[in-house]
């Protein structure tokens, strides 16, 4: 085990824990009340900010149901919180409806299912994302002759989708 040092930095905030030995991830709640509209991104707050060992990152994920049963999604995940980040802790989340299923002033809630179209809110408390503690060594980059990169190793070219679907 890693110490990773954790600070509260708002009030009635519960410190992430693992809910099974051997979970990869421990998920993070909410620190407040919000709103996400249509096709809004914010940023959710923690409450929360760590000291994190250098050599390392903590990397914030989605969580399995949330991005199945709901159209909110992790605008940047991987995100990465790098070792010198003393900062609140923060979750850039996205509402990917684009239409409304119902009513204008329905706010569906983390607990709605069937990834419902239409504007959320998020509670204090609610569990929006898992954090993952990752080794992260440094790059040594070295500035090399044009041509040289094909030359080293495997060469397999493609990319972006070259390998197709099936």
């Amino acid at each position: 085990m890693i110490d990773v040092y954790v600070e509260k930095c708002r009030d009635d905030i519960e410190i992430p824990k693992y809910a099974n030995s051997g979970d990869a991830g421990v998920d993070v709640r909410s620190a407040i009340d919000m709103v996400i509209e249509l096709c809004e991104t914010v940023v959710i707050p923690t409450g929360l900010k760590m000291a994190i060992p250098l050599g390392y990152e903590v990397q914030i994920r989605p969580r399995s149901g949330l991005s199945l049963n709901t159209p909110l999604r992790i605008a940047n995940s991987p995100a990465t919180i790098d070792a010198g980040y003393r900062g609140e802790i923060g979750v850039i989340m996205t509402n990917t409806s684009t239409f409304w299923e119902e009513e204008d002033n329905v706010l569906y809630t983390l607990e709605t299912k069937d990834n419902a179209q239409g504007t959320y809110e998020i509670k204090k408390g609610d569990r929006i994302a898992q954090l993952v503690l990752k080794k992260s060594p440094q790059m040594n980059l070295v500035e090399v002759e044009s041509g040289y990169v094909e030359t080293v190793g495997i060469n397999r070219d493609g990319g972006f989708g070259s390998t197709g679907v099936k």
